[in-house]
């Protein structure tokens, strides 16, 4: 009985959080516009769809995702391993992001648009190779930002530094990066922290700042994030400099 109260209190709420783009589409359409909704029932029925599918996603991710990755990452570091939990870091951005659909999406929309222009072969093969290439640089590079970002707060590093210091080399290597790539770079690092990667990894963050001594979880347990959205940039325009 708790668990339906508290899917019904999330429907209601993930309701709410839409409601706002409903007003705007229907003000727009119907004050601006002046015209008709097209296909009324199925906008409602698909408006349904996407507040049944955030509310699933959200009860899913409080049940799931958040206490998984934050007792995982409690165990390691109370088992004190620096080496398997540098691993598992590693692991973890690189799988999630892998399996990120919006990171497929710019992959496969990126290898199709340089097919046209003549930068690969038009060919199924070749923009295969490229979005997987795209792909797989993306993932390392979050992979790398993950176990970056764990090394902070065990060290307890100070973030606006590191974040200054990323953003420069992001600049540094804009001027060097071909034209084609510095667009698909940039939104890389955007695409990274989506529906799969945000949550593992922010509750990894947390959990294992909670599970470090003198570490703040709202100062140190934070920041990942950030890390997982500069790395793709850079990383994506020195693929393009070595494959151009």
């Amino acid at each position: 009985m708790e668990a339906i109260t508290a899917l019904v209190k999330a429907f209601l709420g993930s309701l709410r959080d839409l409601m706002p783009i409903i007003v705007v589409i229907a003000f727009f359409q119907l004050v601006v516009l002046q015209e008709p909704l097209p296909n009324l029932l199925s906008i409602v029925f698909g408006l349904l769809l996407v507040v049944s599918g955030l509310t699933l996603f959200i009860f899913g991710l409080e049940m799931g995702l958040f206490p998984i990755g934050e007792s995982m990452a409690q165990a390691f570091a109370r088992k004190g391993s620096l080496f398997w939990l540098m691993v598992f870091a590693f692991c973890l951005g690189f799988g999630t992001t892998v399996a990120e659909p919006a990171l497929t999406a710019v992959a496969d929309e990126a290898a199709e648009v340089a097919a046209e222009g003549g930068m690969i072969e038009h060919s199924a093969e070749s923009m295969e190779e490229y979005a997987n290439g795209l792909r797989y640089t993306v993932a390392l590079s979050v992979g790398f930002a993950i176990m970056l970002g764990v090394l902070r707060i065990l060290k307890g590093w100070s973030i606006q530094y590191m974040i200054i210091g990323g953003y420069i080399g992001v600049v540094v290597l804009t001027v060097f990066a071909p034209d084609s790539i510095i667009g698909v770079a940039y939104d890389s690092g955007g695409v990274t922290t989506s529906t799969i990667t945000v949550p593992l990894v922010t509750a990894l963050g947390v959990g294992l700042a909670s599970a470090i001594k003198g570490r703040n979880p709202m100062i140190d347990g934070f920041g990942l994030i950030a890390f997982a959205s500069l790395l793709p940039m850079m990383f994506v325009m020195i693929y393009g400099m070595v494959i151009a």
